[in-house]
């Protein structure tokens, strides 16, 4: 059955009670952070066997008798492409809920492509075809129309169907451990904690700046960072990429200057003008390193070993049936020929199916990592 809208504290704890003994629970988000740097949850859509509800989050006072129900280790959360929808509890709750079932990468582990949408999934489990509707919705519109409703629950509805049937593949093939690894990591608090000293790792045009001009964009974006935070706006509206990239080559040193940097003329200068201009000089006293390590080509012996080691996985990954970017990404193949044994392919299911025969192959079987 259906359940109206929820928009009172009477309705919502109607609901929770059945759901605190569900072995688990089909769940999703609709949220907008157009405006701000956190996100605002607008509507919550659960569904069981035998419910399906939309939580009208805008409408109601608390939502923690839901959000008890949510993070009841007890309740395996079913949620498709978890990762944002995760990120936005975190936001409330200071760090994801656990267990998660994400079933794009339960699909992932079943054959399927590894980046395989809800839709298309829904589509090959049950034949029905989701509408592509609302998609770019305004969730924070009051009242919500009943199509965009309708839309909000479907996200739900068959989940329930597409979990049930990813959960038994994967007991047939005997990669429910798998999934755990992968949804372990997905969980993992480190993952959403938005720290301000490592803000500048989103600025992947840095590692053309110089050492100095590195340490200058770090605290820029530290700054950055921490003000879209207290303010609650999107950090481009605080200021751009571009903008904290020509401010940490220029280096200001007043506020006037600053405010002659393309992007940083307006808002910037006059509201934290005073705060920029501090962090340009923090970071000019720090001793100039490199953050970005500077892309290397591989040379021709490496470039080889990798064309080995890709043979090998889309081997391996042809004989399980899984993609290969999902078992072996390129970029931890670089990682093991770079000597770094310390990815995933030296851990869990990745290393007992292949990540011990390339640790082999690259010579780092015999590294103190690589035997952990």
């Amino acid at each position: 059955m259906t359940e109206p809208v929820i928009q009172d504290p009477t309705a919502l704890a109607r609901l929770c009670q059945p759901l605190r003994g569900q072995p688990w629970l089909a769940l999703d988000t609709e949220f907008m952070r157009t405006r701000t740097y956190y996100a605002r949850l607008c509507l919550v859509q659960v569904a069981t066997p035998d419910a399906i509800a939309c939580v009208d989050t805008l409408a109601l006072p608390t939502i923690e008798p839901l959000l008890d129900v949510i993070y009841s280790p007890d309740v395996i959360k079913v949620i498709h492409s978890a990762r944002q929808d995760l990120e936005v509890l975190a936001d409330i709750r200071g760090a994801p809920p656990t267990p998660v079932f994400d079933t794009q990468i339960a699909a992932s582990l079943c054959g399927y492509d590894d980046q395989i949408g809800y839709g298309a999934l829904v589509e090959s489990v049950t034949g029905h075809r989701l509408p592509k509707l609302h998609t770019r919705a305004d969730w924070e519109t009051r009242p919500l129309p009943a199509e965009q409703l309708h839309y909000a629950e479907d996200d739900v509805r068959y989940l329930r169907d597409v979990y049930t049937f990813l959960a038994r593949k994967l007991e047939s093939l005997g990669r429910m451990e798998w999934l755990a690894e992968e949804c372990a990591a997905l969980t993992d608090p480190a993952l959403y904690r938005n720290d301000p000293r490592e803000a500048f790792r989103r600025l992947k045009q840095g590692h053309h700046l110089p050492p100095a001009g590195q340490m200058v964009l770090r605290e820029l974006a530290a700054w950055r960072e921490i003000t879209a935070q207290r303010h609650n706006l999107p950090r481009g509206w605080v200021a751009s990429d571009a903008a904290l990239v020509e401010t940490a080559l220029a280096a200001p040193q007043t506020v006037e200057a600053l405010g002659a940097i393309a992007g940083m003329g307006g808002a910037p200068s006059r509201k934290w003008g005073d705060d920029i201009i501090e962090a340009v000089r923090r970071g000019q006293a720090a001793a100039p390193e490199r953050l970005w390590l500077e892309p290397q080509r591989l040379d021709r012996r490496q470039q080889a070993l990798y064309e080995q080691l890709q043979a090998r996985v889309r081997a391996v990954a042809e004989q399980m049936k899984l993609s290969a970017t999902l078992l072996a990404p390129r970029r931890e193949l670089l990682k093991l020929i770079a000597g770094d044994p310390s990815g995933s392919l030296s851990r869990g299911w990745r290393r007992r199916l292949i990540g011990e025969e390339v640790l082999q192959m690259c010579g780092g079987a015999s590294h103190p990592a690589a035997v952990s």
